[in-house]
């Protein structure tokens, strides 16, 4: 007994000994793979930095403008961004904002040397800007690498200059490669938690290799600083759009002439679709665009683009984007016809993306006029409604068109809380016209709360209404899809 409890004392002392040892020798590897990583960091930032220049503009002074009503000498704006060199022959690519409007551009190299840049071309759509410099000489540059191969926590350095201090280096890692955002009408972008502030735009995001995975664009930020999140346009559409500006100028980008929604679930229950896929025309902005031309209507619910099948609107506006205008594409959609949905293909020849410098009046109202309309204190998913008065329909020119308005919307109610598919707005607005629920025309307050009355929790609702678009300055028609709470 005595040597069987020497022998267990001895066991546990042994593998005491080997825990303590496989814990050190733990903490060595760890700090071995943090030295590696400290040095590929030096490494990266030694290969990349001398190709990386800071910009310095002056913005101009508007016409007549050269003093204020207190009779003060107004000084032209200036401000500082980043850039990177991606040709021996002196080409930068930098951000839209970062030069736009500007009446003198410097670049400052790593070695101190100032040049004056002039712009080749600008591409508002994705904020990017090719610009040239003559140093006489070859430069260091880098090369824009495949950003279809970055994965999610891949380690990437991002260079500029934040708050105009050059050559600043930041490490993270990549939290999301094909982000959507608010801002941008068809762009994904590479998500960062490496630190991005005012100053950053323009400068190059690098994977470890050394390549260019993204140009850094902008912050999702409370401050207007740093919070953990940055944007950078993929490497992979910085080069097309320097390309294009090579070749052309700008960008020449096809265009449908259309507003889209996506398919969503609800959607796709409502109207019997197999798969929550497609995007849905609610609008044909342009009756002289391409999609007008060819017969599309508001309603189609486009499945195809070339043979290949349509994800959701995002997906569509991107491929049409992509595509050469002049070009002839085979769409396949889907048409209501009563009860059913027939599939057609039509072959559409795009034409060319107009540019994205239509102006907003803010001082233009959103919403329709509320003034006529007759008020029955009808609820249902939290509206207040109330029927089109004959006033408001002659003022927007819908006389043809049937529906009810919403009055007022309970902030209390879920629907107060739905946004549109972008994300920036409500997707419904006082005003607005319903015209139609889960496939039955509106005609009246009666036929609508019908509808609503038989929908219980969990129900798709699949809303068709008329919508006052500030941009355009014409109502259009918009879908609206949610579930019942």
């Amino acid at each position: 007994m005595t040597c069987y409890k020497s022998a267990t004392r001895l066991n546990i002392f042994l593998i005491f000994t080997f825990l303590i040892s496989a814990v050190g020798v733990s903490a060595q590897t760890a700090d071995k793979t943090t030295e590696r990583l400290s040095a590929s960091f030096a490494q990266v930032a030694k290969k990349v930095e001398s190709s990386v220049v800071n910009i310095d503009t002056k913005g101009r002074i508007p016409v007549g403008s050269s003093r204020n009503s207190d009779g003060d000498e107004r000084r032209p704006s200036s401000s500082v961004g980043s850039g990177f060199i991606v040709d021996k022959s002196g080409y930068i690519l930098t951000n839209h904002h970062v030069v736009d409007d500007a009446s003198r551009i410097t670049v400052r190299l790593k070695t101190n040397e100032e040049f004056n840049a002039k712009i080749v071309g600008m591409d508002e759509e994705t904020d990017m800007a090719v610009l040239k410099i003559e140093a006489g000489r070859d430069l260091p540059f880098l090369l824009l690498g495949n950003s279809d191969n970055a994965e999610i926590g891949d380690w990437v350095l991002a260079i500029g200059s934040p708050f105009g201090l050059e050559q600043t280096v930041t490490a993270g890692i990549i939290s999301q490669t094909r982000r959507e955002t608010p801002y941008s009408a068809f762009q994904k972008f590479i998500q960062t938690d490496a630190a991005i502030n005012r100053g950053n735009s323009g400068g190059p995001l690098v994977n470890m290799d050394g390549d260019v995975i993204g140009v850094n664009s902008m912050i999702a930020s409370t401050t207007g600083d740093y919070n953990g999140i940055g944007f950078a346009l993929p490497s992979n559409e910085a080069n097309y759009v320097y390309k294009q500006i090579l070749q052309n100028g700008k960008v020449r980008r096809g265009y449908l002439g259309v507003i889209l929604d996506s398919v969503k679930r609800e959607f796709a229950k409502v109207y019997g679709l197999t798969e929550a896929k497609g995007a849905i025309v609610t609008d044909v902005r342009d009756r002289s665009g391409a999609a007008a031309i060819a017969g599309i209507q508001t309603g189609d619910i486009i499945i195809e683009y070339n043979g290949a099948q349509v994800m959701n609107a995002q997906d569509l506006i991107e491929k049409v984007a992509s595509t050469t205008p002049d070009k002839e594409i085979n769409v396949t959609y889907l048409r209501e016809n009563g009860t059913r949905l027939d599939r057609k293909t039509v072959l559409i020849k795009l034409s060319e993306r107009p540019s994205n410098n239509m102006a907003i009046d803010e001082d233009t109202p959103k919403k329709m006029p509320l003034e006529g309309t007759q008020v029955k204190t009808l609820q249902p998913f939290g509206l207040t409604l109330g029927e089109l008065s004959p006033q408001v329909a002659t003022l927007f020119k819908i006389e043809a068109q049937s529906g009810i308005v919403i009055r007022e919307i309970n902030q209390a109610s879920y629907l107060s809380d739905l946004r549109n598919s972008t994300g920036t707005e409500s997707a419904l607005t006082e005003g607005d016209v319903i015209q139609r629920i889960n496939r039955t025309p509106v005609t009246d307050l009666r036929t609508f709360n019908e509808i609503a009355a038989k929908l219980r929790k969990g129900d798709a609702v699949v809303l068709h209404i008329l919508n006052f678009n500030r941009q355009t300055r014409a109502v259009q028609q918009r879908v609206v899809q949610f579930t019942v709470q």
